[in-house]
């Protein structure tokens, strides 16, 4: 029999490996397996831009806290491909994760679905055959012919943050991607719609009223704030006082919003000690993460004499930069740091408006390139850090760049503020190797 290692690694080699959306194949393959989307607990389906994983991730802590068990299904995965898989609370073992592939295998033509697609028939059919309270559904890319949009009934649609990323696929402008991602609305099912640019927010009420979904939008259906160190949410069924998410920066509060907002869609109504308790405990790496320990810590801190300050983000468009801006922002007024950034970004994503947003708070940008076959290369990621303004030069890779800061900030006294990030899979190869 193939053992998990074995599969894995043949997977995506022998399936096309080109984005191609379309449903038609999910429909087909999922009949040939019995339909198992057909017999999911109720799905919390979530579409968005930037977001949807920290909600999924707030959906998953609050669900905990009131003692529920939970599917989940994200993609892409950071370090183990199992993390994509979460069977009511615990990843996916190497049993399962063979059996379910190697049974749609004999179901449908290993070359007939994308990678994507493959992968996504095979976790509704483990979803399918263990009880839970609840499937978290993150969409892989778009919504509207994204291979999880097939679940004709959901508990409740959300749709996170709009923003510009893979245009190639979903379109050039706010308002068509906009409708791309509302393309997971229902007749009749909630549509709880988050924090969106005026021109997102306009497409996604008419898209939802449009196909009879009930909107429920953040600022006129319900709202979110910090306030006195405090998360306040409030919506017609009155307001809780909360604690504070563990996940750094201002837009997680959004995020936590948006999981609120969506379990009450859903006509869930924990307790605010519940609600504070699955807030505060929610965990979702590579956003903002703080990193511990590990090589890297270890050199900067010989370096400086001073605990390090070194930070991991995936976010990798304009948008996402923006929110990390504002993140940086705030750890500067609590503690002011030259900030260091350790960049690496695929060759699909606006380099420049990555920069752009960060413009002002970097102090150096040290270009390196992940590990990936669509990773940017360093002469183009440099040539965009130059043109938004910045201070960059190519360092090679990350040993090599926190090797440069270290001997610069010995000499200097100082102790920097590192943040490596760009890219998802950057930050998979630093949980990787590093911890």
């Amino acid at each position: 029999m193939t053992d998990a290692k074995t599969l894995l690694a043949g997977l995506a080699e022998r399936r096309p490996t080109i984005i191609d959306l379309s449903l038609e194949r999910m429909f087909a393959a999922l009949e040939a397996l019995g339909n198992p989307h057909l017999k999911l607990p109720p799905v919390f389906h979530v579409a968005g831009t930037n977001g949807k994983g920290s909600t999924v991730a707030f959906l998953r802590a609050l669900h905990e806290a009131a003692g529920k068990k939970v599917h989940v299904y994200t993609s892409p995965h950071l370090v183990r491909f199992h993390e994509r898989i979460v069977i009511a609370g615990v990843e996916i073992s190497d049993e399962k994760l063979v059996d379910i592939i190697t049974r749609c295998d004999e179901a449908v033509n290993e070359r007939t679905l994308t990678y994507f697609e493959a992968v996504t028939c095979a976790a509704f059919l483990a979803f399918s055959e263990t009880p839970a309270d609840a499937l978290l559904l993150e969409v892989g890319l778009g919504g509207r012919l994204d291979a999880t949009n097939v679940v004709p009934v959901p508990a409740t649609t959300i749709v996170t943050p709009v923003a510009l990323d893979h245009q190639h696929y979903l379109g050039n402008d706010l308002a068509t991607i906009a409708g791309e991602k509302a393309g997971i609305f229902r007749k009749d099912v909630p549509a709880v719609i988050g924090p969106q640019n005026p021109a997102a927010m306009a497409v996604l009420e008419e898209q939802a009223f449009s196909v009879g979904a009930q909107p429920f939008k953040y600022g006129e259906d319900w709202n979110v704030f910090e306030e006195q160190g405090r998360l306040i949410y409030q919506d017609e069924d009155g307001l809780s006082d909360l604690a504070l998410p563990r996940l750094v920066g201002s837009h997680q509060i959004m995020n936590a919003g948006n999981a609120i907002a969506g379990m009450r869609s859903a006509g869930q109504y924990p307790d605010d000690h519940t609600l504070s308790k699955g807030i505060a405990s929610a965990h979702w790496p590579a956003r903002m993460q703080p990193l511990r320990y590990g090589p890297f810590i270890d050199r900067i801190e010989k370096a400086t004499g001073e605990t390090a300050d070194i930070w991991l983000d995936g976010g990798h468009n304009p948008h996402a930069a923006r929110a990390l801006a504002v993140t940086l922002a705030d750890l500067n007024e609590r503690l002011e740091r030259p900030v260091i950034l350790i960049a690496g970004l695929q060759n699909t994503k606006d380099l420049f408006g990555y920069f752009d947003a960060l413009a002002g708070l970097v102090s150096q940008v040290h270009v390196v390139k992940a590990s990936l076959q669509s990773a940017a290369s360093p002469k183009d990621v440099f040539a965009a850090a130059k043109k938004a303004g910045h201070n960059a030069r190519i360092s090679g890779d990350i040993a090599t760049a926190i090797h440069q800061i270290a001997e610069e900030f010995n000499a200097s006294g100082e102790t920097p503020r590192i943040l490596i990030g760009g890219s998802l899979y950057l930050a998979g190869e630093i949980l990787s190797d590093h911890g």
